[in-house]
């Protein structure tokens, strides 16, 4: 449990911004299009950790790796305190990308490698739920303390710090669960691929992927611009909660088809996925947030479900000897997902604004998504 705590603590730094954008746009003059490029900077460096990171702690242990990287959690939110600095804000938020790429991999491995072999499917979806919880739960503590506490730009971002902290002393006393390989350490980049027989079921499980993260990097990055253009909500726990809405939704959906076939999770998951994009459209164009957060909702439990269900598939169809190469390539095309086309919402809203672009960009995901539940169900089950 202390390794997943770490996990959560460094998660929830990774979206301590999010509702804390109009702060900075105020403060630094920028306008929506830079929201999306600051942000898309966490992808980067989770694609970055990725793609080094998970080989390496093969070689020198899971704490050996682990704890250099809170203390790259610990530093992106130090940047974040630097003033009136708009290269601060892209160094911290490359920075959380790196910590929290490093973790997703090698946190997840650890929590498998200290459970015992019959707990080790739990413990996989353990690390699952912690990671979207502790995404979903930054923008509610930074909202909460940029509404009710002093120092909005400062005091989430030092609670952030001192977390990290008990999260490292935690991390200190769990056993470390493989041994250092003897000789020089290299550091190899993760090679990226998917094998012949495994090409079909990766393609239909990445399409609903895709689509399911674009949602949580649209939602994360455009929700604060969207509550404070459209309909004018100042208060940033407003913008923390609506955003935990899709994450929290999205961990539901990844403990409850938990329960259900692989199958089952990816074809109900694309449909909610489809049918809570064009629900949040709908929101958007009638300006309705009620409306929204119902598809925010739908959305999260089927990006949850799809999820979960599409890492299952594509880690389970790959040879023993290339699963770490197919899941980090899964890994690069969603967080892909997460940064490009959010920037493409960014530069579009400039030019024919927000609510249009918004809408496209939902019809767009929703059309993806119903792409591959239209191609799973053509898949012999």
């Amino acid at each position: 449990m202390l390794v997943a705590a770490a996990f959560l603590v460094t998660m929830l730094g990774a979206t301590l911004p999010t509702p804390l954008y109009p702060l900075y746009q105020q403060e630094l003059g920028f306008g929506g299009l830079m929201v999306t490029v600051v942000f898309a900077m966490y992808a980067v460096g989770v694609l970055a950790a990725l793609l080094v990171v998970g080989r390496l702690s093969d070689e020198v242990g899971r704490r050996a790796v682990l704890l250099p990287a809170l203390g790259v959690a610990a530093a992106s939110s130090l940047a974040f305190l630097v003033p009136h600095s708009l290269a601060a804000l892209f160094v911290g938020r490359l920075l959380s990308g790196v910590s929290a790429g490093a973790f997703t991999g090698v946190a997840t491995a650890m929590l498998i490698d200290l459970a015992p072999a019959e707990g080790r499917a739990r413990a996989g979806l353990l690390a699952a739920v912690v990671n979207v919880l502790g995404l979903g739960l930054g923008p509610v503590v930074a909202g909460a303390l940029a509404d009710y506490a002093p120092y909005p730009l400062v005091l989430p971002y030092l609670l952030h710090v001192a977390l990290v902290a008990l999260a490292a002393v935690a991390m200190v006393v769990v056993p470390e669960p493989i041994e250092r390989r003897q000789g020089p350490v290299r550091l190899r980049v993760q090679r990226l691929g998917v094998p012949e027989e495994v090409r079909s079921t990766f393609v239909r499980a990445a399409v609903a992927g895709f689509a399911g993260f674009a949602v949580l990097g649209f939602f994360t990055a455009v929700s604060p611009l969207f509550l404070g253009q459209v309909l004018h909500e100042t208060r940033h726990l407003v913008t923390g909660l609506a955003v935990f809405t899709l994450l929290g939704s999205a961990t539901v959906g990844q403990v409850v088809s938990a329960r259900l076939s692989e199958r089952t999770s990816l074809l109900g998951g694309c449909l909610a996925l489809a049918a809570g994009t064009v629900i949040v459209a709908v929101g958007l164009v009638t300006a309705l947030l009620p409306v929204v957060l119902v598809g925010a909702v739908v959305a999260g439990l089927g990006q949850g479900a799809s999820f979960r269900a599409g890492l299952q598939a594509v880690t389970g169809a790959a040879p023993a000897d290339r699963r770490s190469e197919v899941s980090s390539t899964f890994f690069f095309v969603l967080y892909i997902a997460i940064s490009i086309p959010v920037i493409g919402v960014g530069a579009g809203a400039q030019v024919f604004g927000l609510v249009p672009t918004a809408a496209v960009f939902a019809g767009v995901v929703a059309l993806l998504a119903v792409g591959a539940f239209v191609s799973l169900l053509r898949r012999p089950a």
